[in-house]
């Protein structure tokens, strides 16, 4: 239970993927102009995130190394044409502001990263509590940078106006500038808050990310295919 608790928690803060890894930058760029957008989107990478994490766990002792890149994105692909699907049938609206980031989800480094990394080395209830972790922290970022930008840009939060009289809302905010600047800033924020507990805890501060790109076992899988 200790494991399982470890592995879903990782992402929900230490390994949180747009702000520690820094991985699915994608989605969080293109779709947070609101807080309804990101929290959509998240809602699907939490479905095939941890669908492909089962399924490639469940299967991964007849995957043969060679195409096993080839098989995480082909069962990322047909749960992504099954979320595809659920949205067209009970949440259109949101799939047509979604556009063409819903399909995309099938080559998204945290699915593809996650199947690679944990899923295809781990057990099937690990490769759940991962997936589900790393899709929830996913979420979450998501939907607060969509509703930071949604709040500053449009005076709105989830559609309805949460702001002062005399407000004026910074335009640039819900365009593509604004997310760019929303994340840096955010990134910023994150980095200060852990150099403080790092020295809080007598350890030196860090420049730059404080976990390395190798986690995601993208570079490891392109040099053994």
């Amino acid at each position: 239970m200790n494991r399982l608790w470890k592995e879903f928690s990782k992402g929900l803060w230490k390994d949180l993927p747009p702000f520690k890894l820094v991985l699915g930058l994608c989605p969080v760029l293109a779709v947070t102009n609101t807080a309804d957008n990101g929290l959509g989107m998240g809602i699907a990478v939490v479905f095939v995130l941890t669908l492909s994490n089962l399924v490639v766990s469940l299967i991964r002792s007849i995957i043969p190394p060679k195409v096993r890149i080839v098989c995480f994105i082909a069962i990322s692909a047909s749960l992504v044409v099954a979320v595809e699907l659920l949205m067209q049938a009970y949440a259109y609206p949101l799939y047509q502001q979604l556009g063409i980031f819903v399909p995309l989800i099938v080559v998204n480094c945290i699915i593809l990263g996650r199947a690679e990394a944990f899923a295809f080395k781990n057990p099937p209830l690990l490769a759940i509590a991962d997936g589900l972790g790393m899709g929830i922290g996913f979420t979450m970022s998501l939907t607060f940078l969509g509703g930071l930008r949604e709040l500053l840009g449009k005076g709105q939060l989830f559609g309805a106006d949460v702001t002062w009289q005399g407000f004026e809302p910074l335009g640039f905010m819900v365009e593509a500038p604004g997310a760019f600047v929303s994340l840096g800033v955010l990134l910023a924020i994150m980095n200060f808050a852990e150099n403080v507990q790092r020295r809080r805890k007598g350890l030196k501060a860090v420049e730059g990310p404080t976990h390395d790109c190798g986690s995601c076992g993208g570079c490891s899988s392109a040099s053994n295919c």
